[in-house]
């Protein structure tokens, strides 16, 4: 059953997330709490999300299949412009589930929340720099922003090293995302950590934008996952809403796999974006299907990705020391959901 997803902006979280929100009812009824003002049994979630395809896809298909109501739930959803502001939501409350990239892992791996489903390998982070600039090595001395604790720090820190250089021998800018676009644009940084889609706005200013390294140039040294997470006294307390939003995230990338460019046309819409756009973003998205999130799950790949995304946390001064990686990936209860 296709749903007509009804919108409403409204300032639900404190003022240092500075988020949008973005309300989805797939159930009618409900209350905050929990279960719903009428008694029934439908349980109350709060999902944020990144409003790229890795962020959104899913749950667009969700609202779209009706797969929310199908298992008893009602979703508010609420846009964030990175992964670590989402754990951060997950810690007070203000939030049940999100979304992260690959550079927020090392919050969960340091105790901070649980990765309760895998999602995609991202491929759309690069280290640009400006026009005449055309290496790293040349990058020595020169403001370079990034969005800290995201991947797009994470592929500065890995191409940095590559060239045997550290953060140290450039000028780090922390900036948020839309930040950088501007910066970007109006040459005020030499270069950056950053990402598509946001790039490609980027190249509309910048058109010789230089791409001094991108995810692929590290595939024998650290895979670039993304994730759901849910906050450590969600998976503790509420089983049956794991339950639940996991039975409805499996069913949804089940989906997904199988109806990519329909899914694209979702995101779009979900997003408020065009289609060119969403589909563009696609591209640099390496799809797994319900089989592979299982079947990586049982054979121990997504443990041995973890553990190399540890390493790197460590040696990047992210993370204490490394941990096994069951104690924040919760495959079992992924796979117990598809029972």
């Amino acid at each position: 059953m296709r749903l007509t997803r009804t919108s409403r902006r409204a300032a639900v979280l404190s003022a240092v997330l500075t988020a949008t929100l973005v309300t989805t009812a797939a159930c009618s009824g409900g209350d905050a709490a929990g279960g719903s003002a009428d008694g029934d049994d439908t349980v109350q979630v709060n999902f944020g999300y990144i409003a790229d395809f890795n962020g959104t896809s899913l749950l667009a298909v969700a609202e779209d299949q009706g797969l929310w109501e199908e298992h008893g739930v009602t979703v508010k959803t609420t846009s964030f412009t990175n992964g670590p502001l989402q754990i951060q939501a997950l810690g007070t409350g203000d939030l049940d589930f999100g979304y992260i990239g690959p550079g927020a892992f090392w919050l969960p791996a340091s105790g901070q929340a649980k990765v309760v489903a895998m999602n995609t390998l991202g491929q759309a982070d690069r280290v640009v720099a400006q026009p005449g600039i055309d290496s790293i090595e040349e990058l020595q001395g020169k403001k370079v922003a990034i969005p800290e604790g995201t991947s797009g720090d994470m592929i500065l820190t890995l191409a940095l090293k590559d060239a045997g250089m550290t953060k140290d021998d450039v000028e780090i800018v922390p900036m948020e995302p839309s930040a950088i676009v501007a910066a970007l644009s109006a040459g005020k940084v030499d270069g950056a950590g950053f990402w598509y889609p946001a790039l490609a706005t980027v190249k509309k200013q910048v058109p010789d934008l230089v791409e001094l390294a991108k995810n692929s140039d590290f595939d024998d040294t650290v895979a670039f996952p993304t994730a759901f997470v849910a906050g450590n006294d969600v998976v503790a307390d509420e089983q049956e809403k794991v339950d639940r939003v996991l039975a409805v995230l499996r069913e949804a990338i089940d989906y997904r796999a199988e109806h990519l460019d329909e899914t694209i046309e979702l995101t779009a819409a979900f997003n408020d974006l065009p289609v060119e756009d969403v589909a563009a973003d696609a591209e640099n998205v390496q799809v797994l299907s319900l089989d592979e999130i299982d079947g990586y799950t049982q054979d121990g790949t997504f443990d041995t990705w973890l553990s190399g995304m540890e390493d790197y946390f460590v040696q990047a001064g992210q993370l204490p020391e490394a941990v096994d990686p069951s104690e924040f990936y919760l495959g079992d209860l992924f796979l117990k959901a598809g029972e």
